[in-house]
C-alpha cells in the first residue's frame, strides 16, 4: 500500500492502542476510587473522580475514531455497517465484531454516568459493574484483531496499564468487606459503593 493508502490504517491503529491504554488507566483509577476497596487513605487523601472521568472520555473518543477512521481506508473499505455491526466485517471478523461489542458497551456504560438520577443510582451502580466486562472483550480484541499486539511496543505498554487493573479487579471480586452504606444522591455524583469501577 502507498504511504496515502497506509495512512488511514495507522491513525486507527493508533487511536486504538491509545483507547486500550487509556481503558486500562481508567479502570485502575475507577478500582482504586471504589468503597468496596481496602485503600480509605487513598479516597481521602486523593481525589481520583476527576481523572477517572476524564480517563473515560478520552477512552470513549479515542474507540470512535478507532472505528471511524477505517471509513477512510480503500484497502479495507469496511463501511458503516463494517464498523458498526459486529462480525459484519470481513477482516478478521470474530475479533473486530469483539471489539464493537466492546465498544458500544464502554461508551453506553460509561456515559450512563451523565443520566444516573434518570435511571436512579441503584440501577446506574448496578450496570456500571458490567464495564469490566466490556475492557476485557477490548483486550481480547486488541490481542486478536491488532496487527503489531504482540510486538514488545504495543504489549509492553498494556501491561503495564491493564495488569494493575486485573490484580485490582481481582481483588474486588474476592474482597470481603463490610457492605458499604447507600449512596447519596442529592448534592453529588452517586458513591462508589459496591460497584467494581466507578466514575462517581
Amino acid at each position: 500500500m502507498s504511504n496515502g493508502v497506509h495512512i488511514f490504517w495507522i491513525l486507527s491503529r493508533g487511536a486504538g492502542i491509545a483507547a486500550i491504554l487509556f481503558a486500562g488507566l481508567s479502570v485502575t483509577i475507577g478500582l482504586l476510587g471504589s468503597r468496596g476497596m481496602p485503600f480509605p487513605k487513598l479516597r481521602k487523601n486523593f481525589e481520583l473522580r476527576p481523572l477517572h472521568e476524564a480517563l473515560s472520555m478520552a477512552t470513549i473518543v479515542l474507540v470512535a475514531a478507532h472505528g471511524l477512521i477505517l471509513l477512510g481506508d480503500p484497502w479495507l473499505k469496511p463501511g458503516l455497517a463494517g464498523i458498526s455491526i459486529p462480525f459484519v466485517m470481513s477482516y478478521r471478523s470474530l475479533w473486530t465484531g469483539i471489539g464493537i461489542i466492546a465498544g458500544y458497551g464502554l461508551a453506553l456504560l460509561g456515559l450512563s454516568y451523565y443520566l444516573r438520577r434518570w435511571i436512579g443510582p441503584s440501577r446506574w451502580r448496578t450496570a456500571h459493574r458490567f464495564i469490566a466486562i466490556f475492557w476485557l472483550l477490548g483486550l481480547v480484541h486488541t490481542f486478536g484483531a491488532g496487527t503489531d499486539a504482540f510486538q514488545p511496543w504495543v504489549w509492553i505498554p498494556v501491561a503495564l496499564t491493564s495488569g494493575p487493573a486485573l490484580v485490582l479487579l481481582i481483588m474486588r471480586l474476592t474482597h470481603r468487606g463490610s457492605k458499604p452504606a447507600a449512596a447519596k444522591v442529592a448534592g453529588g455524583p452517586a458513591s462508589a459503593g459496591t460497584v467494581m469501577i466507578d466514575r462517581h
